[in-house]
């Protein structure tokens, strides 16, 4: 598989895995400046690049860096960003910082990671009624502690 990545911002900074195992790559901040995030205030980081995914195959997903979020309590603030096969704008990161500090994200600093991932689409069917299964509609925690 290829990815397509164009720079829309002759600062911007291709993504790359960090190691030779990693699953995702680095997407790095865009910036004219430094930008300080309050805490629980959110910011659409750009990051300067648009991507063209090979086919509807396949899906680009954006998740936070582990780092970050642990050490400083910055993270995504959709949770996951998914880039949708057809699009073709600038890939952007919403950061929201649950911390009790400011924090400041300059200029190519890495703030995500994304990871490319294929897509099932299934057929849905309506039906009346489900198979049954050991749990059936057992809730959240229904399994026990261990």
């Amino acid at each position: 598989m290829v990815l397509k990545i164009k720079k829309l911002n002759e600062n911007a900074v291709i993504p790359k895995a960090a190691t030779g195992g990693s699953a995702g790559m680095d997407l790095y901040a865009c910036l004219d400046g430094d930008i300080t995030l309050k805490p629980n205030e959110r910011v659409l980081i750009p990051t300067g690049i648009a991507i063209a995914l090979e086919s509807n195959a396949y899906v680009a997903y954006i998740y936070a860096r582990s780092g970050l979020a642990i050490k400083n309590g910055i993270t995504l603030s959709n949770c996951v960003g998914v880039v949708d096969s057809d699009y073709r704008g600038e890939v952007k990161v919403g950061l929201i910082n649950l911390s009790d500090k400011d924090y400041t994200i300059s200029n190519g600093e890495r703030i995500a990671q994304m990871v490319i991932a294929p897509v099932i689409m299934p057929t849905v069917e309506e039906v009346n009624e489900l198979d049954e299964t050991e749990r059936n509609a057992g809730g959240f925690g229904s399994t026990g502690k261990r």
